[in-house]
Parts: C-alpha cells; structure tokens; sequence
C-alpha cells in the first residue's frame, strides 16, 4: 500500500520524535538515578533505594567540608566569570571591528582552549604555577578557570555583536555623543543577552570543572568537584548523590536562564 505524502510525512516526524526521546533518556536517566540515589535511605549507592530520606541532605549542608567546598567552588566561578567577561567585551569588539592583519589568527588563538585536550592544558597550567608557587591559590583557581572559560564567553558576544546595528550607533555619535559614550549608552545595552549568555556558560564551565580544580587543589582549598573526587576514593555513601545533585541542580538553573535569554534577541540588522 502506497502512503501518501503527508502520512508519509507523519510517519517520519514520529519516527525522528522516537529516535530523539529514546536518545534524550540514555541522556537523562543517568542523571535521574543520581537524583533519586540522594534520597535513599541505604547507606550505600543501591538502586532502587530501599526507602526514602533526607538525612543524606542533612549531612552534606551539616558538613563543614562540604559547605567549604561549595563555597570555594560559588567564589572561584563568580571570580571567572566576572574576568571572563571584562575580557570578552573589549577583545570581542577587537575581532569584530578592528582593522588590523591577523584577527582571524587571534580568535583561533582565544577559541583554542576549546579544542586542546583539558588534561594537557591542566598540566602545562600546573607546571607554570608551581615554577611561581601560586599553586593551591585562588589566583591560580581562576587564572586557570579563565583560559577555559574566556572562549564560551567571548563566542557570545562576538555573536551578539556582529548582530546589532551598528548605525544605531553612529546616529548617537552624529547626536553629539562620543565614540565611548555611544558605545556604553547604545551598543552595550543592546548586546547585553549575548553578554550575560556568555557570563552564564563561564559561570556554567567553572562551576564544575574538575580537571583543572584537581590540578590546583590545595588542602586548604578544594573546589566542590575536588571534594567529590577525593570522597569516591574512601566511600561511597549517597552524600557524594547530594553534591552530585547539588552540582546538576544549579547548572540546571543557569541552563534554564540561558535558555529564556534566548528569547531575547539583539537588534538585527
């Protein structure tokens, strides 16, 4: 029996509706054992739990170690985000309207990070640091933070950027204002969603970057990631479920924000 264009047509949106939903659960359900495994009343990782409980939430947010950890993870992604920022803006506004030979190298050179192996990176950052003896510092937290960081937020402000109308711009200039006044008054105002998408994924990368935080670490400072690393060594009672949820539910959060930014688009051209 021959089927017709449109139930053809059905047929394969339901069939690419299947694949997409059966590939969205191999990615998601991981993620919800884990969430689930933070309530369990067993004293080990055992899934399904055998009953249900808070007392696993009540030792991670009891735990000094833990808070401090946490806190140390918030304060270094706050620190990285904020540099990652005051240095996307200016070098983005570089690479989009500058003139000068060699902004396509430039940009690979910012943008490279993204695509050399995070363990080299970790490595040659931690060489450096120990030669200066900045190593388990929060400079050296964030400095490191930063180099991976920097691309995701300066991508999405040069993106941001190379939307807005810049004549919009020069109207304000040909109003009586300067050059720097336009650019603070008009052009920052209308790239701020690329700006705070991009401040969102520096946040997102540093909140649970574990490769560089291992390599940094200190006993006196451990990011949360640290923590949960050093503590599936020795056990593996359903705290580490805590900070594995904790960890999943604010990068949640700062997925979902950067989602509702979208709806916010720059002036186009």
């Amino acid at each position: 029996m021959l089927l017709t264009p449109s139930a053809l047509g059905w047929r394969l949106r339901g069939g690419l509706l299947l694949v997409t939903g059966a590939i969205a659960a191999v990615l998601l359900l991981p993620i919800v054992f884990i969430v689930l495994l933070s309530f369990g009343s067993s004293q080990w990782l055992v899934f399904p739990p055998p009953g249900w409980t808070l007392k696993w939430y009540q030792q991670f947010f009891s735990n000094p170690e833990w808070m401090q950890a946490a806190l140390a993870s918030l304060k270094v992604a706050l620190l990285t985000t904020l540099v990652s920022v005051a240095l996307a803006v200016p070098c983005a506004f570089a690479l989009v309207r500058g003139k000068f030979p060699g902004r396509k190298t430039l940009y690979a050179v910012f943008t490279l990070p993204m695509i050399v192996p995070l363990v080299v990176i970790a490595v040659a950052i931690y060489a450096l640091f120990l030669r200066l003896g900045y190593t388990g510092t929060l400079l050296a937290f964030v400095v490191s933070h930063v180099i991976v960081a920097l691309p995701f937020a300066l991508i999405a402000v040069i993106n941001s950027l190379k939307l807005f109308d810049q004549s919009i711009e020069d109207a304000a200039v040909i109003c009586g204002a300067s050059r720097l006044q336009a650019i603070y008054r008009v052009t920052l105002p209308g790239i701020w969603p690329g700006v705070f998408a991009g401040a969102l994924f520096a946040f997102l990368v540093s909140w649970d970057e574990v490769v560089l935080s291992v390599m940094m670490a200190s006993p006196n400072l451990q990011t949360l990631p640290v923590k949960m690393w050093a503590t599936l060594r020795q056990d593996l009672t359903p705290v580490i479920a805590v900070a594995s949820t904790v960890l999943i539910g604010l990068s949640l959060l700062v997925m979902l924000a950067a989602a509702l930014l979208r709806r916010r688009q720059p002036l186009s051209r």
